[in-house]
């Protein structure tokens, strides 16, 4: 929305007639100037937040009330509530749906149950819209987004192909042929998407195809960027970072181009670091490259850690996971190994927005951990594949089935980017503020 900026007539000799009604329409004509100027700082177009279009799919007239949140809304905390019913979902089916990747294509592979698909995450504070795939693309309209890590990150990504496609299919944008490597527009809004594959988020290759367990061993730089995406997401309007599960393969760790460590690669004379300290310098590292982009404004989220749900064995020693409800708050602690990797990422995080406050950029942490740890139910396990196929992650509980939980995660993006516009704009006046001090 663009207001024209109004000029008084009122020249070095005009004299101010004096008449009560004149200084009123003065006053009021000043107080509009004063306060108009800051409805475009919301970032987008208020006409939506009362009028949002509706998708092809029915919606709760409730979930449909979209609004700038209120006082309370803004202070709820998304991420800390309980799964419960939603007779209405699935939005999509995969019979609807072509995005979705063949692994997590639970319904075509047998799986026998669906209640895994009808639930959804209701805060303890707040409620929290269903996904409307209308307004996700007004509000993205001429924009940019990109998914940066592994394949979760992939699988989020083509979660939100499958939601966005009751309003509109993207077309193949992609510079390469390398499927590791997608580019989506929207042509109708002008919006692109896009996912780059960095397992490690750091350079890193792989030393030895077999290695200690069979699964591989990968060097990793740690202190030296993937360029690979580094080089690419400078353009980007919205970018969505997450890594974990590759870290749990061994690894060699390098830095300063020498050998400080590993991770279970036992190999003579190295040291065994444990993968939270690779983990952590690669957060580190990845984050330090956004932040010495040049030309990079946009806003970083942060996607915590799913945390993967093997029981009875670890993932390639036959562990499964075969549950068909959530786990209540209750149910189900983070700690250990989740707990671990959780606290690493989030502190790296929190080094990093700080740091990036001082060029006035903005991090956003996306913080899905407590909700699917609590989704034991959401995986592929055996129905990734036909029974006689013979593939490396035999009974999948890493990703997710869709249509399936990994839904929420936009359900989650959608409300964050609808708050982003008030937030964004009290942050800069701060950045300014702390600009001010500092010349002084």
């Amino acid at each position: 929305m663009k207001h024209q900026s109004i000029e008084l007539p009122l020249g070095k000799t005009q004299q101010l007639p004096k008449s009560p009604k004149i200084v009123l329409l003065i006053i009021f004509t000043l107080v509009f100037l004063t306060v108009i100027p800051y409805y475009p700082l919301l970032k987008y177009p208020l006409y939506l937040l009362n009028h949002s279009s509706k998708p092809t799919s029915s919606f709760d007239s409730k979930d449909d009330l979209l609004s700038i949140p209120s006082s309370t809304t803004e202070k709820c905390d998304l991420f800390s509530g309980e799964w419960i019913p939603n007779p209405k979902a699935p939005y999509y089916t995969n019979t609807t749906c072509w995005a979705i990747h063949e692994h997590q294509n639970c319904m075509k592979y047998g799986r026998p149950d669906s209640e895994f698909m009808k639930w959804r995450w209701k805060p303890s504070g707040c409620n929290l819209p269903i996904f409307n795939p209308a307004q996700f693309l007004e509000l993205l309209r001429g924009k940019s987004l990109a998914f940066v890590g592994d394949s979760v990150g992939r699988n989020q990504m083509q979660s939100l192909i499958c939601l966005l496609s009751r309003v509109e299919y993207p077309i193949d944008v992609s510079y390469t042929s390398d499927e590791r490597f997608k580019r989506w527009k929207y042509t109708s809004y002008n919006f692109t998407m896009a996912s780059f594959w960095t397992p490690h988020l750091v350079k890193s290759k792989e030393a030895d195809n077999n290695g200690p367990t069979h699964t591989g061993l990968f060097s990793l730089y740690l202190d030296e960027f993937d360029e690979k995406w580094t080089t690419q997401v400078e353009e980007f309007d919205y970018l969505i970072i997450s890594a974990a599960h590759w870290f749990f393969r061994p690894m060699v760790f390098y830095e300063n181009h020498r050998i400080v460590g590993c991770h279970y690669c036992l190999l003579d004379n190295i040291t065994d670091l444990t993968m939270y300290y690779g983990f952590r310098k690669a957060f580190r590292t990845a984050f330090r490259a956004i932040n010495s982009l040049e030309n990079y404004k946009g806003i970083t989220f942060l996607r915590t850690y799913a945390p993967s749900h093997f029981e009875n064995g670890l993932w390639n020693q036959g562990g499964n996971c075969v549950r068909t409800r959530p786990f209540r708050s209750n149910e189900a602690k983070l700690e250990d190994q989740n707990l671990e990797l959780y606290m690493a990422q989030v502190e790296e995080f929190r080094k990093a927005e700080r740091e990036g406050k001082k060029k006035g950029l903005r991090y956003r942490l996306l913080d899905t951990t407590q909700a699917m740890l609590l989704r034991p139910d959401g995986h592929p396990s055996r129905y990734g594949h036909w029974p006689h196929e013979n593939v490396t992650l035999y009974n999948d509980c890493v990703h997710w089935c869709l249509p399936g939980p990994i839904d929420t995660w936009s359900d989650f993006l959608l409300e964050m980017l609808k708050r982003e516009g008030v937030r964004s704009h009290e942050e800069k006046l701060q950045f300014l503020r702390d600009r001010k001090l500092q010349v002084r």
